[in-house]
């Protein structure tokens, strides 16, 4: 496996700098929010399908990871699940964050 995409994006959610407000191609609060489904509960091994959060920058069809989603859930959101999807990934390495990151997905909304 490869990712596609291993830099962070100039508006990711992620980023503490970013405001969700200015998230191109028309931000919906309640879509972000909905996308706690994506983030794995402390405590659970989830080794089915993988719910995960696409970068708003791919189009439907063409969807590729969000790279602060994924550094956060390999990280401190400890989504197992992900990790051991992760093993055969030849390119994770080279996936560069931009800039300080939200601690939790809640932190990300407005």
């Amino acid at each position: 496996m490869k990712l596609k995409r291993t830099r962070q994006c100039a508006k990711c959610p992620w980023k503490v700098s970013t405001n969700p407000y200015d998230i191109p191609h028309g931000y919906s609060e309640e879509k972000h929010r909905a996308l706690a489904k994506t983030i794995a509960k402390p405590g659970r091994v989830n080794l089915g399908a993988l719910n995960a959060m696409a970068c708003h920058e791919h189009p439907v069809g063409a969807e590729v990871y969000c790279v602060g989603w994924l550094m956060h859930q390999l990280g401190p959101g400890n989504n197992i699940g992900l990790r051991f999807a992760m093993l055969n990934c030849s390119n994770i390495r080279d996936v560069v964050l931009d800039g300080p990151q939200h601690r939790t997905f809640e932190d990300t909304l407005p």
